[in-house]
């Protein structure tokens, strides 16, 4: 099982970027894809979720009506588009995927990608 973020790069503050996780495995197993971000010496933190139908979506606080989750199940991939991004959206942006409920806990999830560096510049 293994999950392949991309997308990321520098962007100045209220542009977009459309991140992409790509997986590959055992794919019909799981049930929830999240994304998540790390900025440098904080914790990680959750940005959003979807769920295998995609009927629902959830959201952190900070993103909400900026940021839009979505998947593609044909393809095994789950996107994340970010627009008029944010200074404070900088960080490393990790896609995460758990079977059964959605959680918003990192520590809950068990499958991650490698991350993908989000950048944006004031």
């Amino acid at each position: 099982v293994q999950l392949q973020a991309s997308g990321g790069g520098l962007v100045q503050a209220g542009g977009s970027l459309r991140l992409s996780c790509a997986a590959s495995g055992r794919t019909l197993s799981w049930n929830i894809m999240g994304w998540f971000r790390q900025a440098p010496g904080k914790e990680r933190k959750f940005v959003a979720a979807i769920t295998w139908s995609g009927r629902s979506t959830h959201y952190a606080r900070s993103v909400k009506g900026r940021f839009t989750i979505s998947r593609d199940n044909a393809k095994n991939t789950v996107y994340l588009q970010m627009n008029r991004l944010k200074p404070e959206d900088t960080a490393i942006y990790y896609c995460a995927a758990r079977e059964g409920t959605y959680y918003s806990s990192a520590e809950l999830y068990k499958d991650w990608g490698q991350g993908t560096q989000v950048t944006v510049s004031s």
